[in-house]
């Protein structure tokens, strides 16, 4: 059971723009401490956004 207030919606939840395949992705649990520093949706795009900036 869930405490009044407690609950937030997903669409509440901040949300930013992936720096290598420009899908919006929202907040997630895990990157509570981190969030200023995500830029990338998910390990993939993180791998692939390196690999083109090297070239």
């Amino acid at each position: 059971m869930r405490r009044e207030g407690k609950a937030v919606r997903k669409s509440d939840l901040p949300e930013k723009i992936c720096l290598h395949c420009n899908r919006p992705f929202a907040w997630r649990k895990k990157w509570e401490r981190d969030w200023e520093s995500i830029t990338c949706c998910s390990e993939a795009c993180k791998g692939e956004l390196k690999r083109s900036r090297r070239k």
